[in-house]
């Protein structure tokens, strides 16, 4: 699904999604690359500007093509006046990416293998599935047995770190909550322009 150096493919993308590129180096160096590709490339055209859109939020969530399509194709066939509204809001109903949101691990990759390995609940029942897809009223916890596993060592550190979305609730004693209401832009950033997302795919 990712191929290549990960250093290489934030500095390409100008975003730190991975882990090794969340450091001032990089963003320095990131900085330095955007100032001479500006200098030495004439301008950019509107599909090179959409496709790095795509790639940039593509990656940020870490989805294969395919899985990713599937997404903007709901988007769009979603009874909506925005779905670019609609596509952010997919996105960040996985599970996966819910779970790096309450501060459960350090990034959506780390929070994939935290569902796939079956320390997280949704209800009473164990997901495993990272992409599974929450809906507002959906209960989250960690399973109890996971709850002193090595991955959950510092929680309550990282959690009072990372500010809470307000579209969740979080209890980090009982390491349970729940999804309050759907994810808007002005409630979870999004990873980039959603709206030249779309236009790539409807271009």
């Amino acid at each position: 699904m990712i191929t290549g150096p990960r250093y290489k493919i934030a500095k390409r993308l100008g975003v730190s999604v991975f882990e090794k590129a969340q450091t001032q180096k990089f963003a320095l160096s990131a900085d330095r690359s955007a100032k001479n590709k500006r200098r030495g490339r004439g301008r950019q055209s509107e599909y090179g500007k959409q496709m790095l859109e795509k790639q940039k939020v593509r990656v940020t969530y870490g989805l294969p093509e395919k899985q990713f399509r599937g997404y903007v194709n709901k988007a769009l066939a979603a009874h909506s006046a925005k779905p670019a509204d609609r596509l952010h809001e997919l996105l960040e109903l996985r599970l996966d990416n819910v779970v790096w949101r309450l501060g459960l691990a350090p990034t959506r990759r780390a929070a994939r293998q935290m569902v796939a390995h079956g320390h997280v609940l949704v209800g009473d029942k164990k997901i495993r599935v990272p992409s599974h897809a929450l809906s507002p009223g959906e209960k989250i916890a960690v399973r109890e047995s996971s709850k002193s596993h090595g991955v959950l060592v510092g929680f309550g550190e990282r959690f009072m770190e990372r500010p809470l979305p307000s579209w969740l609730s979080w209890n980090p004693k009982a390491m349970e909550g729940s999804v309050v209401a759907r994810p808007t832009a002005a409630s979870a950033d999004p990873a980039g322009d959603l709206t030249t997302v779309l236009s790539f795919y409807t271009r």
